[in-house]
This record gives C-alpha cells, structure tokens and sequence, in this order.
C-alpha cells in the first residue's frame, strides 16, 4: 500500500531554498559534548528539564538531515503525538527542525505509536518521530524516531544524530524549506491493516470488551475497531487529558479494568498505556493476563497455523520461569533479550523468530505488523478466545503456572550512580548470596530504567517468602547505598 501526499506546492529547488541564517544557528543551540540523549526506547524526560522545545528542534533538524540526507526534495516524514500537554509544543517544535532540513513533515495528530511505525513503512516517508513518554506519567515526554522500514533506530544511527548535535558548537548549519502538512486521514489506512486481515477470520458478536485507554493516543481509534468488529465495547478513561494520561488508569493501573470487568459481566478487559503499544488483559476472573501469557496463547495459535518457525518465542529477562517451562512442554524454544522491545526485536532478526515480546505487553509479531502494538495484540487475543469458543480465562487455566515474582522500584535521582550501580561491591555481595541460596530455584535482576529515574529489582522463587525476603534486603541495599 501507498499513501500519497494530496496537497500541491510549488516546485522550489533545492538550491533555492538553502540559507545559513545565524538567528537560527543561536536557536540551535549546542549539545554538552558526553550527553547521550538516546535511551532504550528513544528520548525521554521531564519537559521543561531534559525535555525542552530547543532541545525538540535540534533533534527534529539533526534527525532530518540524518535519515534525509539521501531523499528527493520534499520527502514526507511522518510525524504523531500522544495527549500530553507538552506534546503540541514538541511536535511543532519537531516538525520545525524537520522542515528546516529540507523534509515534508506529515502530521498525523493524535495516534498510537504503531500508527506512525506502520505509516512510515507503507508511504514513501524517509523516518517517522512519536512525541510520547509511553506509560510515564504525564509531566513527562518522548522522542521515539522510526527508520523508513518502520523499526526504531539503531544504536549506531542515534549516534550518528547525536554526533550531529555536537557539531552544532563549531558549525552554523545550513537551512533549507520543506512544508508542513495535516494528515489525520492517514490513520484510516492503519486501521484498515490491523482490522481487514480478521474481519474474514472471526466475528467478535457476543463478546462483551472493556477498555481502558488511559486517556491516551488509543482514545479514538481502539473502540472504533473493536465495534467494527463486532464487539460490545465498555470504555474507560476515553477522552484524550493531557492532565490525567496514565494516572491511575491504564496498563501500569488495572485496579479500575478489574472493577469494570466484574461489574459489567466482561468476557475481557485490555488496559493500554499511554501511547498504545503496549496492552495488558485481565480475564473474567480478575487476573492479569501479562505478555507472558500473551505470547504463550498467541504461540500457541500460530504453533498450530504452522507459522511459528522453529516454534521459538523472543521474551526478555524479565519473563518468568513458569512461562518458559511451560513453552518448553510444548516443543517450544524461548530466547530471552534485554529489557527493551528493541533488543526484542534484534534477537528476532538474529534467530528467524517470527513472534517476541515483553511481560509489561509489547509484543511483536513481523506477520501482521512492523512494531510493538497494543491493539494489534488486542485483537488477536479477541480472535483466539473467539476461535476457541471459550473465555480467556479457560485459556489462562489451560496454560501454566507462574512463579512468584516481586517487582519493586528505588528511585536513584544521581544519574551516575543509576548508571553505575554494578559498581556498589555491597549490593554485589548480596546478589551473590541470594543467587547461592536460591540456586536454580529463582532469579534475580537488578537494572538500571532506561526511561526513569529508577533501580528496578526483582526477585523471582519458587516460594512467595523467599521472593520478598531476598526482595526486601535487595531495596534495603539499593535504597542505603544509591538513592
């Protein structure tokens, strides 16, 4: 599929739209030279402190000029946004710097992330940029860049716009004029992907949903294509609020889908993060059904469709011990990656493996979509409750058993200690002693967030009491030592 540009302009050639004007060189202002402004999933921080409209538009220019440096004169780039407050102003901001160097800017408006992923590989876009901070609360903001296949960039081609921005310290960049266009259209193309491929498979008549969209970027598309799909749809938080986005609602709050679940009679609940790409379940008895047992149920189905190669799942080490026992009974494989749906995503081009994810609920599978999508997922685990004929909660009793598993965050404000904290030789010591006494009856880990300020821990056992004894006296360590 194609979309093209509908809107005329005038012919200009390059060479007639390149200045070097030095107001625009100050506004660009520089970079500090060792800032590594890229984490694991793009650029994120507090707006007004990291995250600032300067800093919006040295990177729109530097990323421009990067991924557009090969371009036609005009090339689209696909540019959407969540509800934040702050995301209007970084996205002008964005598609200023975009313009500047010398790109059309497609503007999609509000949309989940994987909109701009998809809308990126199926136009003739050069790059595609998110403004959101995901599931993050909502004084914070993102920068998530797309390459034109649709993937998020490569370590090595964020280095390379980070180099840009430390060359503006000795250079005044030369300028040129592309367009900016509003495109909210577009969307329906996206819509029509994830959708059109089931409407043959499956009828949702008769399953009663609850969403809960976080007052996010999933406000006006997800119940639109779950009704068009037949189902009955009970919204939640359904109105975009740049005040409320992912507070106390959505995949990092379910307490409410639960609620909503049980007093509507609900077959299932999906709770989505703030920009979409992300989706959690909660069964019609009140569990969370987490991308564990989102992989395993999708695995399964494409196990038996044949379209699992080598029947191997990609999850991360985060994913728990039960889940992978339990693939492994099934004649399935599970290699486990870095936190991170990139990593994910490299360990699936590395392996063949056509299906990965993340216990948090990014999952990616390369059959029907380009990136982690959260109404991709929520509606292919729609589809196999329907195919079953059963309810998503005979599928999770039918599945496995997951180990006990704490999770707990330290916030560590120092961004060199956060950085550095295998350095700590105490809290070294301690993991030793845990990993000695727990042997191959449980795991720890103990990360650095790439999105937040914060130390997670977690400990997971084959025994609740062990799991928060050695949980407690980790955070004791973390907290004493590094916040």
């Amino acid at each position: 599929m194609s979309v093209t540009s509908q809107s005329k302009r005038k012919n200009i050639p390059k060479s007639d739209r390149t200045v070097q004007p030095a107001k625009l060189a100050r506004k660009v202002a520089a970079v500090a030279k060792d800032v590594n402004l890229f984490g694991t999933d793009g650029i994120r921080g507090h707006v007004g402190q990291h995250l600032t409209p300067q800093l919006a538009l040295q990177v729109g220019f530097c990323a421009g000029l990067e991924l557009g440096q090969h371009s036609s004169p005009h090339q689209p780039f696909i540019l959407g946004q969540d509800s934040r407050n702050s995301s209007d102003m970084l996205a002008m901001a964005l598609s200023a710097g975009l313009t500047a160097a010398g790109l059309d800017v497609w503007y999609v408006g509000l949309c989940p992330t994987p909109t701009v992923a998809y809308l990126t590989h199926h136009t003739e876009a050069v790059g595609g940029v998110m403004v959101s901070a995901s599931h993050n609360p909502p004084a914070d903001n993102g920068i998530k860049f797309f390459q034109d296949n649709g993937t998020k960039l490569p370590p090595s081609i964020q280095g390379q716009i980070e180099q840009r921005l430390r060359a503006y310290r000795q250079q005044q960049p030369s300028v040129a004029w592309g367009h900016h266009f509003y495109r909210p259209e577009l969307t329906q193309s996206y819509t029509d992907a994830i959708q059109v491929p089931l409407q043959s498979q499956v009828d949702f008549r008769g399953l009663k949903v609850v969403l809960d969209l976080a007052w996010g970027a999933a406000t006006r598309l997800a119940p639109a294509v779950f009704e068009a799909m037949g189902a009955e749809v009970i919204c939640l938080h359904d109105q975009p609020n740049g005040d409320r986005i992912n507070v106390n609602c959505g995949s990092t709050h379910l307490e409410p889908l639960r609620a909503a679940v049980d007093l509507h009679h609900a077959d299932v609940g999906f709770a989505f993060d703030g920009d979409a790409d992300r989706v959690l379940a909660i069964d019609c008895q009140g569990r969370t059904v987490d991308g564990d047992y989102i992989l395993y149920l999708w695995g399964k189905a494409l196990q038996q469709q044949k379209q699992l190669p080598n029947n191997l799942i990609v999850a991360t080490v985060m994913s728990n011990l039960g889940f992978e026992l339990a693939w492994q009974q099934q004649g399935g494989t599970l290699i486990r990656a870095a936190v991170g749906d990139q990593n994910v995503h490299a360990e699936m081009l590395n392996h063949g493996s056509m299906l990965g994810g993340e216990q948090s609920g990014h999952i990616l599978c390369p059959h029907y979509g380009v990136s982690g999508d959260g109404l991709l997922t929520a509606l292919h685990l729609a589809t196999i409750i329907c195919q079953n004929k059963t309810r998503l909660s005979c599928l999770v009793d039918d599945s496995f058993q997951t180990y006990p598993q704490i999770l707990k965050n330290v916030r560590v404000e120092d961004r060199d200690r956060r950085r550095n904290w295998q350095k700590c030789a105490l809290l070294q010591t301690l993991i030793d002693q845990a990993n000695d006494a727990m042997g191959d009856q449980g795991r720890i880990l103990v990360r650095a967030s790439g999105t937040e300020p914060l130390i997670r821990v977690m400990v997971e056992a084959c025994e609740m009491e062990m799991a928060t004894q050695w949980t407690n006296r980790l955070v004791e360590a973390v907290e004493t030592h590094l916040a």
